[in-house]
């Protein structure tokens, strides 16, 4: 289960949204705090090489599904969870869309407000429909 090193990843990418670039130390600090092993950190590199590669895609997708609040108005950690489920949706083949819906719905209950989870299904639902 990756569910820690989801976690992780969602911290890395608050934490850009405040200082960007996140350095490569930083990373790797953050993966020995989370306890990551080698294919959680693989996952992590992968999924934040994605969200690199393809950030504006993903944020115009946010703000495509996203009608009350564009991409750049939203929490910083719905933001988080919602690249992670995108980048997850539309570019990993080995994450059932299931699963990356309702890992980010969970992150964001945790670091958000209460309303958040619903909100996170709510937008990667409609991700999911679009991509089928």
């Amino acid at each position: 289960m990756r569910t820690k090193a989801r976690e992780t990843l969602f911290k890395i990418l608050f934490s850009s949204q405040f200082v960007n670039p996140v350095d490569r130390s930083f990373r790797n600090g953050m993966y020995k705090a989370g306890e990551l092993n080698e294919d959680d950190v693989k996952y992590c590199d992968r999924i934040l090489s994605i969200v690199e590669e393809h950030g504006d895609e993903i944020s115009s997708i946010i703000d495509s599904k996203s009608r009350a609040f564009p991409e750049a108005r939203l929490f910083p950690a719905d933001r988080s969870a919602l690249f992670i489920a995108i980048a997850e949706i539309l570019y990993c083949d080995d994450v059932p869309d299931k699963v990356a819906v309702s890992e980010a719905a969970n992150i964001a209950s945790r670091y958000s407000s209460e309303k958040s989870a619903s909100f996170v299904s709510g937008v990667l639902s409609s991700v999911i429909e679009d991509k089928d």
